[in-house]
């Protein structure tokens, strides 16, 4: 699909690129809605080919100032702009061009002013003088290159959006493929793990197996130990009662050593099996405690084949998980390498649909062009036999006409010969001796003897003033040759004046210039308290011509113009100028018209400050109208205009030195 969309691209741009004259064109900086290419072409038709120029360039459009007060389109009639983006040297014609439904026009179109016209979407077009042109009669080429370079745009978007498509199949695939790649080695992983686990279970099984037995050995051997501490415990007791039997036995007796060597003896033996009564204890109570141990492990063991059991259930479910899992993900990347291939098979199928599109447009192109050719040869064979057969009857009628006026002609010398010379034609041939055949042709005549008349005629009459005339005419020009004399050396006398003036006036110019910007400067830096400021002439070389560029720097700011500055800088610059103007040319009277509007106090009072200083150093007095309380206190008189009464105004002055010295 993208590869298509990049053909079409590639065969519109050709296209737009062979339609192209050399140099710019007006309708290459045009943007227009997708829609409206026929109506712009309409409107502008041909004039869209042309290039934009300068004031004195080749032919083209050339940039004009808009109307002040353009006409306004009629009611119910929509401006094109609204569809189409122009450039500045258009708008004077895109703004009488208006767009309406193609059944209006024949209605609107006695409507429209001078130099208006109206279009359709179609393409139709309605002039204000009453020519019409349908969209089927004239279709515009440049409507047709704005609408290849519409559609340019348009699949240049599709191939963006085709190439994103592509773009994330080919991730989607690379991801699933890496996914299936993931869920394989985590396949593999968990087949071993399985592995792992049923070889850790068979030797679970086998250690449970040989604890069972060994706890069965431990079962029987306690059994020994028991029977045979049992046997102990009734050899302990007989031994008990022997004693006992003996004890009493020896109270019984006599010999009192014997018996107790006996008693001793019998102690002994009491000892000796009490000695291995205990030792045999001992003996029970570790085996019980090796058979406790070896349940215990038993248990563990148990416990430990249950967990793995489960271990190996859970790596059974994981298994069967990633087996579906792996199928999704094979499915899947089946059905993203499958998109690839559809891709290219459709590619395949639009590049084929291309080529066959091509060779059809080309075949067609062909066609066309022999087609045409044709009809151009045809079309100049037709024109040269309507020219031959126009020519051939315009031959005629002048040959008709010609025999006409000859015949004519003969009737009419015949008449005059008749009336004049009171003979026929053949005798007077006869008469004059000539052979009809060898005169020349009577144009040739007539012509001569017209210009024989004609010589006469020039003659004129005999002037018999010609001599005074001409001594006349001699004294009317040497005169104008003296005016002339005096003209000229007037204009040299003139322009040495002027020359002299102009010199006197640029050096008394540059004079009170360079005065006034010494003045300016020193100002400035007064009433900012700092910075630079200076006047420059620009835009010529002479002053007389020049303009003048006001530059100014306060303090703490960068280099600028007089526009740049707020309201207030403004205000103190163009009173340091007039200041200094006045430095340098003192008038007698100045009135500033609230000048401190823009000021704060602060700068009011170096206002005011300036103000005292102009006083002592001009001898001008200043006339302030203000609103300002800081300037009113620091004037030396107040004027004002009251109305006591509704109607009656009353003009009030205050000397402001004299109520000090009053209130003082």
């Amino acid at each position: 699909e993208a590869n298509a969309i990049r053909a079409e691209v590639a065969a519109l741009a050709k296209l737009v690129e062979r339609n192209t004259a050399e140099g710019g064109q007006i309708m290459d900086r045009l943007q227009v809605e997708q829609g409206f290419e026929k109506a712009l072409g309409a409107a502008l038709a041909d004039d869209l080919r042309a290039p934009e120029v300068d004031e004195d360039g080749p032919s083209g459009w050339a940039e004009l100032p808009a109307y002040d007060t353009p006409q306004a389109l009629p009611d119910g009639i929509t401006a094109l702009t609204n569809h189409v983006s122009v450039p500045s040297v258009l708008e004077r014609r895109m703004s009488q061009i208006g767009l309406v439904d193609g059944d209006d026009g024949n209605r609107l179109q006695a409507a429209l002013l001078p130099g208006q016209r109206l279009v359709s979407v179609e393409g139709d077009l309605w002039r204000w003088d009453g020519y019409r042109a349908w969209a089927e009669d004239a279709p515009s080429a440049a409507a047709l290159r704005m609408q290849h370079l519409n559609r340019i745009e348009e699949l240049k978007q599709l191939l963006e959006r085709a190439t994103v498509r592509m773009d994330a199949a080919r991730a989607a695939h690379e991801a699933l493929t890496a996914q299936l790649s993931d869920l394989t080695r985590a396949d593999r992983d968990a087949r071993e793990a399985r592995r792992d686990a049923d070889r850790m279970v068979g030797e679970t099984a086998r250690a449970v197996s040989r604890a069972e037995a060994e706890r069965n050995l431990s079962q029987g051997r306690v059994e020994t130990l028991k029977m045979a501490m049992k046997r102990h415990e009734e050899d302990a007791f007989e031994a008990k009662a022997q004693v006992l039997e003996a004890e009493k036995t020896l109270r019984s007796l006599g010999d009192l050593d014997q018996a107790r060597g006996q008693v001793d003896d019998v102690k002994m033996a009491v000892e000796a099996a009490r000695m291995t009564m205990m030792s045999k204890r001992s003996a029970y109570d570790e085996i019980r405690r090796e058979g406790d141990a070896r349940v215990r492990r038993s248990q563990e063991v148990t416990k430990e084949l249950s967990g793995w059991r489960h271990r190996l259930e859970t790596a059974e479910k994981r298994s069967a998980e990633l087996l579906e899992r792996k199928a999704t993900s094979e499915e899947d990347l089946a059905e993203a390498s499958a998109v690839p291939e559809e891709i290219a098979e459709k590619r395949e199928e639009l590049n084929e649909a291309i080529e066959t599109a091509q060779d059809r447009r080309s075949h067609a192109s062909d066609v066309l062009a022999e087609a045409e050719s044709e009809l151009r040869l045809l079309v100049a064979s037709e024109r040269d036999s309507e020219r031959a057969a126009s020519d051939a009857r315009e031959a005629r009628a002048r040959s008709e006409a010609r025999a006409d006026a000859a015949r004519e002609a003969v009737s009419a010398a015949a008449h005059r010969i008749e009336e004049e010379l009171e003979t026929t034609p053949n005798n007077l041939l006869a008469a004059l001796n000539t052979d009809a055949d060898r005169m020349p042709p009577s144009d040739q005549v007539e012509a001569e003897v017209a210009r024989l008349k004609r010589q006469r005629d020039a003659l004129g009459a005999v002037n018999l003033r010609a001599e005074e005339d001409a001594k006349e005419v001699e004294a009317e020009h040497s005169q104008l040759v003296k005016e002339k004399t005096d003209l000229e050396e007037a204009i040299k006398t003139l322009r040495s004046g002027i020359s002299s003036l102009n010199r006197e006036g640029r050096e008394r110019l540059l004079t009170a210039f360079e005065q006034v910007n010494e003045n300016f400067s020193h100002l400035f830096r007064h009433l900012f308290g700092g910075g630079e400021a200076n006047l420059v002439l620009v835009e010529s070389d002479d002053p007389l011509e020049a303009g003048l560029e006001i530059m100014c720097q306060p303090p703490g700011k960068k280099l600028s113009t007089l526009s740049l500055l707020s309201g207030g800088e403004q205000t103190l610059t163009a009173l340091a100028l007039i200041f200094g103007v006045f430095l340098a040319n003192p008038a007698p009277i100045c009135v500033l018209d609230e000048v401190d509007a823009p000021l704060d106090d602060a700068n009011v009072t170096r206002f005011c400050d300036l103000l005292d200083e102009m006083c002592r150093r001009t001898e001008t007095r200043f006339l302030i109208i203000t609103h300002h309380a800081v300037t009113m206190a620091r004037m030396d008189r107040l004027f004002g205009v009251t109305m006591q009464e509704q109607g009656v105004s009353q003009l009030v002055s205050v000397d402001l030195k004299k109520a000090e010295q009053m209130v003082a």
